[in-house]
């Protein structure tokens, strides 16, 4: 296939990475996404797959993200090989812990003539900002600080004037690159910004930080989002001004609302851990994210990771926005629900509502398997077997509910095939319609118009326990 082949022609061993940003409450949806396209491909060309923290973003850093970062991606079995917690060859993998590389590579680009000092004070950038939309140009960096000679900026810098590092792109030519979903991609020079590299604080950009790393962790492809198109042109032009081997490329589409609107938190949960919290199956969700962008030979929907592996390919990524439905995850979650066996599905439910009683769960697990989506809809089928409260019947329920007490009473066999027998009987006998009798005894014994199957719901309840609930609904309903 076309992906391995170019890692074959470029005689280099696979290894990807994600570098997520700990600027949120955990990790976003769309970028588990993005980690397990790299996950796969690594694998898939018995390559490795590292994790490498950017947080060079000092002011937007939330405290406990990246903990909740790489706890995510473990719960999702996404595994790396390197990374902030398991160390590695080429650490640190934290940005913040590798300052002193970057400052050393932007005084490298300086001193080829590939970046410059610039003094600029941001009342003047924001000024010139406001210019350009007023004159409907593109907001780019003017130039002005570029013409500093260097000593005259050395001694600016000895006079402890504050400034920043930027690239210095070529007034003129085309820089362009193969993206192995695209196609090849060109930009124009004299539409590339000069783009800041290392701020005034000491701490480098995104584009300077990603370049320096994935080039000093021999990362062999770059597969990222489609929003990233638009800075590779820098990173191409700084890979060139290094005299580095640059990676090969490869960006996906982002995710969408079914709206087709970018996948938000004003629209959408975005968080693993909501997820999470609310359910789903780890094997389940990655299933879904496989079906987002291409699909399988046989067009089949489920699937597993091994299956990924198999046949995933990055040329056969569809370039249009996959939709993220998550009506239709929690459909195919209910599958992977079903797929559980017992003890796997209680292990599970046990973990998950641990407020809830073991051997209840054992007794409950294989009549709701069939009927959940998520997890958390267990708790809605196990209420009436924990908490009771007795609800008002219409007349019309409570003359059936009397007829199915009298009867119940005098049962002594109280298994689920007499249960039903012996209903159906009073049905019959005192001509009640099926559905709205039933639904009396359940309403009744639940206070639940929907629930796991009525007889067997009797029959674990036990006749104590059910005739007491028929006494308390009729007693509250003789009592208005």
């Amino acid at each position: 296939m076309l992906v391995v082949l170019e890692s074959m022609r470029m005689n280099i061993k696979v290894k990807t990475r994600i570098a997520p940003s700990p600027t949120g409450e955990n990790l976003h949806i769309g970028n588990a996404y993005t980690a397990l396209i790299n996950w796969i491909f690594a694998k898939k060309n018995q390559g490795q797959f590292l994790i490498r923290i950017e947080d060079t973003d000092r002011t937007r850093l939330v405290s406990g993200a990246e903990k909740r970062i790489l706890e995510s991606l473990k719960w999702l079995n996404i595994t790396h090989d390197e990374g902030p917690d398991k160390g590695g060859p080429y650490g640190p993998y934290r940005q913040s812990e590798r300052l002193t590389v970057y400052k050393k590579y932007a005084v490298d680009l300086i001193k080829k003539g590939h970046a410059y000092y610039c003094f600029c004070a941001p009342v003047r950038l924001e000024k010139m900002r406001q210019e350009q939309q007023t004159k409907h140009v593109p907001p780019m960096y003017d130039g002005l600080c570029k013409k500093i000679a260097p000593k005259d900026a050395e001694k600016k810098i000895a006079a402890g004037e504050k400034y920043v590092v930027r690239l210095n792109v070529p007034d003129s030519g085309i820089t362009k690159f193969n993206d192995l979903i695209r196609g090849e991609i060109s930009f124009e020079n004299k539409l590339i910004d000069d783009q800041v590299l290392l701020k005034s604080d000491g701490f480098p950009t995104y584009h300077l930080a990603v370049v320096v790393d994935d080039y000093l962790m021999k990362i062999s492809h770059v597969i990222r989002g489609e929003e990233w198109i638009s800075s590779t042109p820098k990173h191409i032009l700084l890979y060139d001004f290094f005299g580095w081997q640059k990676p090969v490329y490869a960006h996906t589409p982002l995710l969408r609302n079914p709206d087709k609107s970018k996948l938000s938190k004003r629209k959408n949960p975005v968080w693993v851990s909501w997820y999470r919290e609310n359910g789903f199956l780890p094997s389940a969700i990655l299933n879904y994210f496989g079906t987002l962008s291409w699909s399988m030979p046989d067009g089949r929907d489920i699937f597993g990771v091994q299956d990924l592996i198999k046949h995933f390919s990055l040329e056969n990524i569809k370039t249009t926005a996959p939709i993220f439905d998550i009506e239709k995850l929690k459909w195919m979650n209910g599958q992977y629900i079903k797929m559980l066996n017992n003890e796997q599905l209680v292990k599970q439910l046990t973990e998950f509502t641990p407020k809830v009683d073991k051997e209840l769960i054992t007794k409950l697990a294989p009549l709701a398997r069939e009927r959940m989506k998520t997890l958390t809809e267990f708790v809605h089928y196990a209420k009436p077997f924990i908490k009771f409260m007795p609800i008002t019947l219409s007349k019309e329920q409570k003359n059936m509910l009397h007829k199915f007490d009298d009867k119940l009473n005098k049962l002594e066999n109280w298994q689920i095939l007499f249960l039903h027998k012996n209903c159906e009987q009073i049905v019959k006998e005192n001509d009640f319609k099926i559905k709205n009798a039933f639904m009396s005894l359940r309403l009744a014994v639940t206070g639940e118009k929907i629930g796991l199957p009525l007889f067997e719901t009797l029959e674990i309840l036990g006749k104590k326990e059910t005739l007491n609930r028929i006494k308390q609904t009729l007693s509250a309903h003789d009592s208005n």
